[in-house]
């Protein structure tokens, strides 16, 4: 499953993401291969927002096509 397939509310844990400059930016924000995050809001048209802890990530759409995830319990 991708990352903009998942449901608000949803945890899902990151599996793959395929570029190494998004996964470098990514890792500046805390979220890396292996990290559980909660999908906060989805955007009809627009950005995937995603919360770990107290901080939260807007992802655009195309990006989140990319991203590899996983139901996390």
């Amino acid at each position: 499953m991708t990352l903009a397939e998942v449901k608000q509310g949803q945890n899902v844990e990151i599996c793959r993401i395929p570029d190494e400059i998004i996964r470098a930016q990514a890792i500046r924000f805390g979220v890396c291969e292996g990290t559980v995050v909660r999908c906060t809001e989805k955007l009809p048209v627009g950005p995937i927002v995603i919360a770990k802890g107290l901080q939260e990530l807007a992802i655009g759409r195309k990006l989140a096509e990319r991203i590899t995830v996983r139901e996390a319990f």
